[in-house]
Parts: structure tokens; C-alpha cells; sequence
């Protein structure tokens, strides 16, 4: 008897802080992508990687599709739209209350243009009573076919493993395209960058996160104590003044986030870790092409 296999690409798709990243995370029982109130957390595509007996996900946790403001703004929205176009099966996240926004109707065109399968995946559903969902699922199904509709609370992963099922189910023959153990086809570096990145998000107000990015410059093994890892990080942001804010009145908040992002590299590096921060200005690196490459977010993403 032939033993069949499936595996499929799956973009998670949405306005900002829907909770793409929360369901992925929630979906692979790992943390890959960072998580954060603040919307425009992701920049780039995260590919997670779920093996569960016969059938391999890839996961894209993609940008939150938005009007673009900046240079990177039209970066992500490009992810997006060149995710939709690779991939076998969609999971479209929508909040269940309000007037679907000019974006997630432009998205809901895209499915109709590719043919593609699409989940239709109502989060934070433990903020609404069960007759509004009712009526979000009736008014939502007028506007596409989906293969499935699933109401979900990612943050009490309630309806997590019906998403999982309903992927299983939808996804088609074929190879495995990574190894069985494999998580992510992030290169390390990647997530400490993000991790880093997540930790600013987390301790810093709303104005400053968005103009910065986390380069890592050194990240290696110690030679005379290989349990221990030595990474340096330089944080870029746009303005002087933000600069002195991330560094904080006498060096507070720079050493608030990295001492976060420390613990929480130990934890998913499972080693111990000397992490070194440098802020620096590198002015309106948002809106600069070659600035975008050099903080390690392309235009020319594949997967």
C-alpha cells in the first residue's frame, strides 16, 4: 500500500494586529514570529513549518496589509500580495466586528483573481456573543466562497486545532519540502533580530518603535567557552531623539530590552548568551531603498 503525503504552503493573511503572528505561533506550539499590540509588528515574511504525520504546513506569516505611507510600507504590502501568489491554501484573519477596510476587500479580490482556497479564520471571538459571529459568518460568506469558516480565540486557542484540520483537509498531495524536524527556514540571526525588534515594540511608546530595525553584526560561539554565545546587535533608528529614547535615562531602557531579548534568546537558542546592543541614526532609513536591503528586508523575496 502507497503511503500518500501532503504539503502546502499556507499565507496568513490580514489587516495589522489581527493576530496573524499569535495563530501561527499558536498553530506551530512554538514562538517564531513576534508578537505585538502595535500594528505593522511583522515586516517580513516568517515561514514556520508544522509536520504532523502525513501532512507538512508552511506557514507564511506575512505583513498586515495596509495603506502604504513609506518606502518599507509598499515592501510589505509586496510581500503580501507575492505570498498569495505562491502559495496552495490561504487563511484569511478577520476581526469579528466592523466594516471589512478598503485593504481586506482589495485582498478579498486577490482570492477571487487566484482561485485559491481561502480559510476564513474570525479571531477574538471570546470579545463578541455567539449570535454577532453568526451574523459576521452570514455577512462575510456573501462576499467569497471559502473552504471553510472558522470563529477562533488564538489568545485561549480556542478553535486552533479546528483551523489545523480544516488546513490538513485542504491541503494537497505531494513531498514533504523540508526535513521533519524543521521549525523555520529563518537563519538564527533572523529571529534574534526580531526577537530584539520585539522587545522595543514591547518597552517603548508608539511613535518609535516603527522608525527602527535590528541588524545583528557578530553572532557566534565563544571560543574558549562554546556554551556560551556572543551576539552584538545594532539598533537603527531614524532620529537623534529617538536614538535618546531608546537608550533611555542613563542607559535604562536600552538595558531593559536587551536584558529581555537576552532571556528570551537563552530560551529559544536553548544556550547562554552575552547579548550587546549599539543604537545609531541612520535618517528616514524608511523611505530608502538600499537602507530597506541593508537592515535585511528585500523587495525580491521567494520562497
Amino acid at each position: 500500500m502507497n503511503h500518500t503525503t501532503k504539503s502546502g504552503f499556507a499565507a496568513i493573511v490580514g489587516k495589522p494586529n489581527v493576530g496573524k503572528s499569535s495563530l501561527m505561533n499558536a498553530l506551530l506550539g512554538e514562538k517564531i514570529a513576534i508578537v505585538s499590540s502595535k500594528p505593522q509588528t511583522t515586516r517580513t515574511r516568517i515561514l514556520g513549518v508544522l509536520t504532523d504525520g502525513d501532512t507538512q504546513l508552511c506557514f507564511l506569516d506575512t505583513p498586515g496589509f495596509h495603506k502604504p505611507k513609506t518606502k518599507l510600507s509598499g515592501h510589505m504590502n509586496n510581500v503580501v500580495t507575492t505570498s498569495i501568489g505562491e502559495v496552495d491554501l490561504i487563511l484569511f484573519l478577520v476581526e469579528p466586528m466592523g466594516e471589512l477596510n478598503e485593504q481586506e476587500l482589495t485582498l478579498i479580490e486577490t482570492f477571487k483573481a487566484r482561485h485559491l482556497p481561502v480559510i476564513l479564520v474570525i479571531n477574538k471571538i471570546d470579545l463578541v456573543t455567539p449570535e454577532q459571529i453568526l451574523e459576521r459568518i452570514g455577512a462575510l460568506q456573501s462576499l467569497y466562497e471559502f473552504a471553510a469558516v472558522v470563529p477562533v480565540s488564538v489568545t485561549n486557542r480556542n478553535g486552533v486545532d479546528i483551523v489545523l484540520d480544516e488546513l490538513k483537509r485542504n491541503c494537497p498531495e505531494g513531498p514533504f519540502y523540508f526535513p521533519e524536524d524543521t521549525l523555520t527556514d529563518q537563519p538564527e540571526r533572523t529571529i534574534a533580530a526580531e526577537i530584539i525588534r520585539e522587545k522595543i515594540l514591547r518597552n517603548m511608546r508608539d511613535e518609535v518603535p516603527h522608525g527602527t530595525a535590528v541588524v545583528i553584526e557578530k553572532m557566534r560561539e565563544r571560543d574558549a567557552n562554546p556554551d556560551i554565545l556572543d551576539i552584538e546587535a545594532t539598533i537603527y533608528c531614524e532620529r537623534d531623539s529617538h536614538k535618546g529614547m531608546v537608550i533611555g535615562k542613563g542607559g535604562q531602557m536600552l538595558k531593559k530590552i536587551a536584558t529581555d531579548a537576552r532571556m528570551e534568546l537563552e530560551k529559544f537558542l536553548d544556550t547562554k548568551v552575552n547579548l550587546k546592543c549599539w543604537v545609531k541614526v541612520r535618517n528616514d532609513w524608511r523611505n530608502d531603498e538600499k537602507a530597506i536591503k541593508s537592515v535585511g528586508l528585500t523587495y525580491d523575496d521567494e520562497i
